[in-house]
């Protein structure tokens, strides 16, 4: 099994909260996750109808036979648990009773909120990083992770990752879908969420994306917090600060994995992947991800931004850290031009800030022009433009 680096610290948050929920997209390793974190704790999958059946109809009698507490497997399938939970814990005082997963982020976190304020405590687990395959799969290559994306069972059992991103579509978003919204036809979704894959990296535009897809505005907005809740995709935010300049609004969006973008793109091969001029976009996505990756696993908050004002001058990705403002590019080529620079630049000035990032398709790290150029592959590096 390759070792996950969230471990570490879903262990430190039992020591210190009754509750434990790990939540992720679905088939990125939260079940695996809790059981090697937690192998003394008796599992529970409430994806089982009967199980689920009994703790819905009685919680109180459900929470009962665990006094020990217990691993509950997919629990936003009993939002009414977590109110009984609650009585529970408050009467054995004690922490790392419960470890709970979910794979639908806004219901199981507002069922925390409402139930479980200030006894519980949250991590999200994404796929695969690369610093994690990076000793199982020390072979890879840039196209070839863009093609295959980074979820565990197309590394763990050597799938197809076309076949597999396929079958994850149809079977578990097409499967959430129906059970959170009524969509009357799923080809029109799937067009919808194919349409999101062609936008990667770029601002948000809900008219547009919803004229192409033949569906009002409001069900696009609808659609892609769906999408959010699911794990598919995810929005990143523009940096807040205003330098006296008129700035963008719109998020911009991303996906979780590449390899679901891949699919929904028609890219079949790693050569195709090569020639793609999505290529670029998917880079990006990729590299966004790596470092949401490196915050979740150590259980912070996403800190990540974008900028860019009206006049055109734009910077990929702004690390806040508070204190200070981290710009950051992403270029896929294996040569960094004088171009590459004009967005940190410009930012350095704006901001009064010294550090900046440029990420790369080539294999070597170096500095240039007082910017800290790093490669794809150079996990320690992409890990302290965060830590």
């Amino acid at each position: 099994m390759i070792k996950r680096e969230a471990e570490a610290t879903v262990k430190e948050l039992a020591r210190g909260y009754p509750v434990v929920i790990i939540t992720g997209p679905r088939q990125s390793g939260k079940t695996t996750l809790a059981k090697s974190a937690f192998p003394d704790k008796e599992y529970v999958s409430l994806e089982n109808l009967h199980t689920r059946g009994s703790a819905n109809e009685d919680p109180r009698l459900f929470l009962d036979r665990y006094p020990d507490g217990a691993i509950f497997d997919e629990v936003q399938h009993c939002p009414d648990l977590l109110s009984y939970m609650q009585e529970a814990i408050d009467f054995r005082s004690s922490t790392g009773d419960f470890i709970l997963t979910g794979s639908q982020r806004f219901g199981v976190l507002s069922g925390i909120t409402q139930s479980l304020a200030g006894r519980a405590a949250h991590l999200e687990l994404l796929p695969f990083s690369l610093s994690e395959l990076s000793d199982s799969i020390p072979s890879y290559t840039l196209d070839g992770i863009l093609y295959s994306g980074l979820y565990p069972p197309v590394h763990d059992r050597e799938l197809d990752p076309g076949i597999w991103a396929g079958n994850y579509i149809r079977s578990y978003v097409e499967r959430d879908v129906r059970r959170l919204i009524n969509v009357k036809d799923l080809s029109v979704f799937q067009r919808f969420v194919g349409l999101c894959a062609g936008r990667i990296g770029q601002l948000v535009n809900l008219s547009s994306m919803a004229a192409d897809a033949g569906i009002t505005h409001n069900t696009a907005k609808e659609w892609i917090f769906l999408l959010e809740a699911c794990y598919i995709v995810f929005l990143l935010r523009p940096h807040h600060r205003n330098f006296r300049k008129r700035l963008i609004k719109s998020p911009k969006l991303y996906f979780h994995d590449t390899a679901l973008a891949s699919w929904l793109l028609s890219i079949e091969t790693e050569r195709a992947m090569d020639l793609s001029p999505m290529r670029g976009p998917l880079f990006e996505n990729l590299i966004v991800s790596e470092m949401m990756k490196t915050r979740y696993n150590s259980g912070r908050m996403n800190n990540l931004h974008f900028w860019r004002d009206r006049a055109g001058h734009e910077v990929d990705v702004i690390v806040d850290r508070g204190d200070v403002l981290i710009p950051v590019e992403m270029k896929s080529g294996q040569t960094v031009t004088t171009d590459s620079f004009k967005g940190l630049n410009w930012m350095k000035v704006l901001a009064s800030e010294d550090d900046s990032f440029l990420v790369y398709g080539g294999d070597r790290s170096y500095r240039r022009a007082g910017t800290s150029v790093i490669s794809w592959r150079d996990h320690a590096a992409l890990r302290s433009i965060q830590i």
